[in-house]
């Protein structure tokens, strides 16, 4: 059985929501702005995020997945579901749970230009910079995290711990 450790209590994670929905929406204030949520894991964050926004938006979700040696990235990624609103001349905000190696955020962005949008820029809950590969600019960034693997708040191990109102380390001894 797995052992967990709370790094984030769901009260900082929803003052953190809080500020970032604020600096958003007064950023975005009369553009067309557009979420796109990462799946899984970003569904949690986003859905909390787009009730804090004071603008409105529309909403599309992406999902990716990155095929790798145990948990290490190959930066080989797959896109297994693709927006289906279209983005050409409207402001693009990704919306991730966590970025570690930066791989597939590299790949979205580059992705999402092709449709040619207006912009296109980041926000992360959780960002763990100590792992990055792959250099990406995260425009609004929650937690920085050290190098522990974490659960919670719509992030999974094995498609568990999804349901937590927290963000725990775990401990898989």
């Amino acid at each position: 059985m797995e052992k967990l450790k709370v790094l984030i209590p769901g009260s900082r994670l929803k003052k953190m929501i809080a500020l970032l929905a604020r600096r958003i929406s007064k950023d975005y204030k009369g553009k067309d702005l557009v979420l796109i949520g990462v799946l899984k894991g970003a569904f949690v964050f986003l859905s909390d995020l787009m009730r804090e926004l004071t603008i409105p938006v529309s909403l599309d979700f992406i999902q990716l997945s990155s095929y790798g040696a145990g948990t290490v990235s190959s930066g080989v990624i797959k896109i297994r579901k693709d927006i289906d609103l279209p983005i050409v001349d409207k402001h693009v905000l990704i919306v991730e749970d966590v970025i570690d190696y930066g791989y597939t955020l590299d790949y979205l962005l580059r992705f999402l230009a092709n449709k040619k949008p207006a912009s296109v820029r980041i926000c992360a809950l959780l960002d763990k910079p100590s792992r990055r590969k792959v250099k990406v600019a995260v425009d609004y960034s929650g937690f920085k995290l050290p190098d522990k693997f974490i659960v919670g708040y719509g992030l999974d191990f094995g498609e568990k711990y999804r349901n937590l109102p927290y963000i725990a380390a775990i401990d898989q001894k």
